[in-house]
């Protein structure tokens, strides 16, 4: 039975990474709408559990969520084909296409169900919708850009994103505002271009995937959960260090792609957007540091009936990529000349 649930995931783990492929590979809208299509009906087995309600209602609200974006594309791709061109309608048609991909990621103002959906989600899952569930949206939207309503929702994704970490009590939620906050950073990474944008999306994607696993191998889900947990040092350390890295603090790596993306703005004389995308990074560092500095302060109590039985090779791995994203400035001049 555990082989056969196995193969299963790796069956529909093969199909969620080749709908990927098929929708960006494809040359018309209607193939990359049957990749969205398949890459649906391949996550949702992944995450829907029949033992677990919260999965079973995450489930559905993803499908639901989903569907409605998919409609709203094939609506507008067929008005596209339909509808004789002229300025307005061409500008109408960008904006429906562009607001049902935004909703497909979870962006600003369709991101009611993103933080809801994490909740219900194991690590692993969370990690592939943060990360992965978000190529094809972005991919598609930079094929047809309405530059001036991406500016406005490039800055409520920030703000959003900031404002919504705020007393939250949930690991998984405050990753999912800080996955809306950052979508306001690739959204204005994919305006400037798609190799920014692609940098931008591999490092996010980086420390994500670290956080997810750290989470996964301590079995944590609320923030308490650190707070009162004699964890292992090393592992408090890495949870600081890809943090403060993910919200952009120099020397850490993540500063890097945001101060390249902060270029370019400045560059193209865009101020006011500049400002408030480095005021909503800095209230993130401060909703990530309260989180660390707290867990610090109570290293001291020990709970003598709770023990983390951690492979060997587990802080190996932890150490090494927490010692990458240290020294994220030094390569970072080795690698960007």
């Amino acid at each position: 039975m555990l082989l056969m649930m196995n193969s299963n995931k790796m069956f529909f783990m093969f199909i969620l990474c080749f709908s990927t492929l098929i929708s960006i590979s494809a040359n018309s809208w209607l193939g990359c709408w049957i990749g969205l299509e398949i890459n649906l009906m391949s996550f949702i087995p992944l995450i829907s559990n029949p033992n677990n309600l919260l999965n079973s209602e995450a489930s559905l609200k993803y499908f639901l969520t989903q569907s409605i974006a998919s409609i709203n594309f094939l609506f507008s791709i067929l008005l596209n084909l339909l509808i004789m061109k002229n300025f307005l309608i061409d500008n109408f048609i960008s904006i429906l296409i562009n607001s049902s991909m935004l909703m497909k990621m979870g962006s600003v103002p369709f991101h009611f169900w993103f933080p809801n959906i994490m909740e219900g989600l194991s690590w692993l899952n969370c990690f592939i919708l943060m990360t992965w569930q978000k190529i094809t949206p972005m991919i598609l939207l930079s094929y047809y850009l309405n530059l001036n309503f991406l500016l406005f929702v490039m800055i409520l994704n920030v703000i959003i994103g900031t404002i919504g970490s705020f007393n939250q009590t949930s690991l998984r939620k405050l990753m999912a505002f800080s996955s809306i906050n950052n979508l306001g950073w690739m959204l204005s990474a994919l305006m400037i271009s798609e190799n920014l944008w692609m940098m931008y999306f591999i490092f996010y994607s980086f420390f994500i995937s670290f956080l997810c696993f750290l989470f996964y191998i301590m079995n944590t889900f609320y923030i308490n959960q650190l707070f009162n947990f004699n964890l292992n040092f090393s592992i408090k350390m890495s949870i600081m260090i890809n943090f403060l890295s993910l919200g952009g603090l120099p020397p850490f790596l993540g500063f890097f792609p945001k101060w390249m993306i902060i270029n370019y703005l400045l560059m193209n004389n865009l101020f006011i957007i500049t400002f408030i995308f480095m005021m909503t990074s800095l209230i993130m560092l401060f909703v990530y540091i309260r989180i660390i500095y707290t867990s610090f302060m109570f290293f001291s109590i020990k709970l003598k009936w709770f023990k983390i039985f951690i492979k060997n090779n587990y802080f190996i791995v932890i150490n090494f990529f927490s010692f990458i994203s240290l020294l994220g400035m030094i390569i970072s001049t080795f690698f960007f000349m």
